[in-house]
């Protein structure tokens, strides 16, 4: 089985690692920081992403990026939590492009997710590896990471590795019921 890696940021890298561990075809997600070139160039908090792309598409894993995470929103902590795609190569650089392009007209606002170079990686400390998973009833994983969770249960269930959210299945089903 041959995996792609395409790397993003966007908020807080243990949400956005366990959103992604989630999913159908992903292999791997590494949690860490990732920088750039030019203004880019400091490191943000990132993951990379080691996927199937016979069994997701990057088209997927970019649209459950940018409703994940404020993707059209330009606030105070961008240089820690950048909005981005971070590319591997120049025809993953295009296709991102062109997909969110795609995808702006389902947002309100313009996204200001930039596609941008991958160039340098630290992973974050081991402690941290695998935070949802090893701390799913944490008060940072019930208020924060849940709701991100929910939301994919809700408009992602065929993309979703059932068995790692299983435990909010009843609660979203009673929501629902209201």
């Amino acid at each position: 089985m041959e995996l792609t890696k395409i790397a993003f940021g966007g908020g807080c890298h243990w949400c956005t690692e366990a959103v992604f561990q989630t999913l159908i075809g992903v292999h791997k997600v590494e949690q860490g920081f990732i920088s750039s070139t030019a203004e880019n160039n400091t490191f943000s908090e990132a993951v990379i992403v080691h996927f199937n792309a016979k069994k997701i598409e990057l088209k997927i894993l970019i649209e459950i990026h940018l409703c994940t995470h404020k993707s059209a929103s330009n606030h105070s902590m961008r240089s820690k939590y950048r909005s981005a795609v971070y590319y591997f190569s120049n025809s993953q650089k295009e296709k991102s492009l062109k997909i969110i392009d795609d995808l702006q007209t389902g947002f309100k606002d313009k996204i200001i997710t930039q596609i941008v170079e991958f160039t340098a990686f630290k992973p974050s400390t081991e402690e941290f590896h695998n935070y949802y998973q090893s701390n799913p009833s944490k008060p940072f994983c019930e208020t924060y990471i849940n709701p991100k969770l929910k939301f994919l249960v809700q408009n992602f269930s065929n993309q979703i590795e059932k068995s790692k959210v299983s435990h909010l299945i009843p609660t979203i089903k009673e929501t629902h019921q209201l």
